[in-house]
């Protein structure tokens, strides 16, 4: 768990780098530099639980549903 009683949510770089169409070392680049903007969203009611980050680049966008036990199960 991450701070509080908020998980530590994972998800491998290399699997938002094809989806924005960067390739990883660039994309981890502009994540340090504060250009790929991250929308983290919690589920409420029966989404309890599970989680949606989203990744912006440019008109670029990779949206993933994390489940209960922190899983990718879902990319759009």
């Amino acid at each position: 768990m991450a701070s509080g009683n908020l998980p530590a949510l994972e998800i491998d770089g290399a699997r938002v780098a094809a989806r924005v169409g960067l390739e990883v070392p660039e994309f981890r680049r502009l994540m340090d530099q504060g250009r790929i903007a991250v929308l983290c969203e919690r589920g409420t009611g029966e989404d309890a639980g599970t989680w949606r980050a989203t990744f912006y680049h440019g008109r670029r966008r990779a949206r993933f549903l994390i489940d209960r036990c922190g899983r990718v199960v879902d990319v759009d």
